[in-house]
């Protein structure tokens, strides 16, 4: 039987073991999915060392970037947004070749280029987290223009006390790569002047619990177009079998 898992930790939030179980249950894989919960990185040798059937792994926080090192190889894009969450793991002989790939990039722009029209031009990212590079990688390949948001003073971004009204309508498409807003804080949202939000104003959220947060709650109330997480969720998965099985 194959197997394929997850790496992270902690582990108690994982979209991946129910949708990729139910998928081969579904479609009669010979396969299953395991959590592989490591506090750190360098217990990933003895992962491989002691599942010799595994054939793929995804990677969440916090080994997102740790895990390059130990990359065998690495995808174009997944090097340029320097993070990896998709392995594709190959026996050859007693060797085996890790290469990695990036999926949250085609997730989102998969996801988000839908709704983008002709006066989307530039986009606010809010956080500077693994996640928010490849979401800048995404909206640049889309053509727009990107500025990161922080809570502190980082060079090459912008703090939330100076998002003025007129920033919003300037970069009014704005993308929550932070966790703020999550269950069980559903009651908080990033702080922003929602009320400089129109029609013309996108607000997608990476968040998918709970499924409407604070952040899109607030910007759908001035006629803003909202999206949460669970798309990209589902492209991801769906990319990262494809990275497992060489469509890719």
């Amino acid at each position: 039987m194959d197997k394929y898992g997850l790496i992270g930790y902690p582990l108690a939030h994982s979209f991946s073991i129910s949708y990729f179980n139910e998928k081969f249950q579904n479609e009669g894989i010979d396969a299953e999915y395991i959590n592989f919960e490591i506090p750190t990185i360098e217990a990933l040798p003895e992962v491989l060392a002691s599942n010799p059937e595994l054939k793929g792994l995804n990677v969440t926080i916090p080994y997102k970037q740790r895990v390059m090192s130990y990359l065998d190889a690495i995808s174009p894009e997944a090097r340029a947004i320097g993070a990896v969450n998709v392995i594709k793991v190959e026996h050859r002989g007693n060797d085996v070749r890790l290469k990695g790939f990036n999926s949250d990039v085609i997730g989102f722009t998969k996801s988000i280029e839908p709704l983008l029209e002709r006066y989307h031009k530039k986009a606010l990212i809010l956080g500077t987290g693994g996640a928010s590079k490849a979401i800048d990688y995404g909206l640049k390949s889309l053509g727009l223009e990107t500025v990161f948001v922080s809570r502190y003073e980082r060079p090459g971004t912008i703090q939330y006390e100076r998002i003025t009204p007129d920033v919003v309508k300037e970069y009014n498409v704005i993308v929550n790569c932070t966790p703020c807003g999550m269950f069980p804080h559903s009651d908080e949202c990033p702080n922003l002047p929602y009320e400089a939000m129109d029609s013309h104003t996108i607000l997608y959220d990476l968040i998918y619990n709970p499924d409407e947060t604070m952040f899109m709650y607030n910007g759908k109330k001035q006629g803003a177009t909202v999206k949460n997480g669970l798309e990209m969720l589902l492209l991801q998965a769906f990319s990262s079998w494809e990275f497992w099985n060489g469509k890719v």
